[in-house]
């Protein structure tokens, strides 16, 4: 399977790990590279110095790609920026800020550079920035999400209008024929996030790892919107949100329930009830924990079986 992206990634197959917080260490990073996907390491839930370690632990256990996701609104980015450059990473995912911010910085340095946005407008801003390749990732998603709440149905052939560069779908993918479709929308590969946190390697606790393999259809809702739109399961914590809306709640108020490290208490800690759940709508088809390789050869004979399927159909 030979593209666009596994050209720009020198990987087998034009599937992407979303570099998502607290589940993207070296080991998940690792084991969808070996696969022959793009593993990504989630920088926004690291320190500087932990960035350094994971990058240095998956060099030694990959010989494939590999790179790193940077939410832009990270407190030390210049530090994260520096550590890049310092230890030769390859590929880096911007996301949550403006991509002319960082994109020559890295580009000079013969670092690719990909940036994740959820509508049009912004895909055209990336490309105009001189990015490699975007990321469109629709409202199903998981985590940080964006305003527009456009689906992926409608946003992947609505950037693939105007977009010129490669582009990578996001957003409700977990399965091989979902990767078709939003390959037959435009896309030249996918993003998936949600299925490999339900996998052995990723970083996040195993109780919430259960919790979304237990997820089902509606479990899962957009919320916080004054602040920064965010996808959770519901559970006590959003409860306790859903009762501050009730009670005509201000953006602070939000932002003092929200408190400091509600998502590495959920996800990391396993605090089911007071930590904050991000995943995405396509939990509800998650329906076990895997080994990453086994996810990657899922999607990958899913895909051909759907394609085989496809060519079948006649109008």
């Amino acid at each position: 399977m030979t593209n666009r992206i596994t050209t720009l990634f020198d990987t087998d197959f034009p599937i992407i790990q979303a570099g998502m917080i607290w589940a993207s260490g070296w080991r998940l990073a690792a084991a969808v590279a070996n696969a022959g996907g793009l593993g990504l390491i989630g920088a926004g839930s690291m320190y500087p110095e932990v960035l350094r370690e994971h990058i240095r632990k998956c060099r030694q256990a990959t010989q494939r790609s590999f790179g790193v996701n940077v939410p832009m609104l990270y407190p030390q980015i210049e530090e994260i920026m520096k550590i890049i450059v310092e230890e030769e990473v390859k590929y880096v995912f911007t996301s949550a800020g403006n991509p002319k911010t960082w994109t020559t910085f890295l580009k000079d340095k013969g670092i690719t550079v990909v940036h994740v946005v959820s509508s049009v407008r912004f895909a055209l801003k990336a490309q105009e920035a001189g990015v490699d390749a975007v990321v469109a990732e629709g409202f199903e998603a998981g985590g940080h999400n964006g305003r527009e709440e456009t689906t992926t149905l409608t946003l992947i052939p609505a950037v693939r209008e105007h977009l010129d560069i490669p582009l990578i779908a996001a957003g409700g993918i977990a399965t091989g024929s979902a990767m078709l479709a939003a390959m037959v929308l435009g896309a030249d590969g996918v993003q998936v996030g949600s299925r490999f946190v339900a996998s052995e390697e990723a970083s996040s606790h195993q109780a919430f790892k259960e919790k979304v393999v237990e997820a089902l259809e509606g479990d899962t809702r957009l919320t916080l919107k004054e602040l920064a739109p965010v996808r959770l399961i519901r559970n006590k914590f959003y409860e306790d949100i859903e009762k501050a809306y009730a009670n005509c709640a201000s953006p602070e108020e939000l932002k003092e329930l929200l408190g400091r490290a509600r998502a590495k208490r959920g996800m990391f800690e396993g605090d089911l009830e007071e930590g904050e759940l991000e995943i995405g709508q396509v939990s509800a088809l998650i329906h076990d924990i895997l080994p990453a390789a086994q996810i990657v050869t899922n999607l990958v004979s899913e895909f051909r079986v759907a394609q085989d399927k496809a060519a079948g159909f006649t109008i």
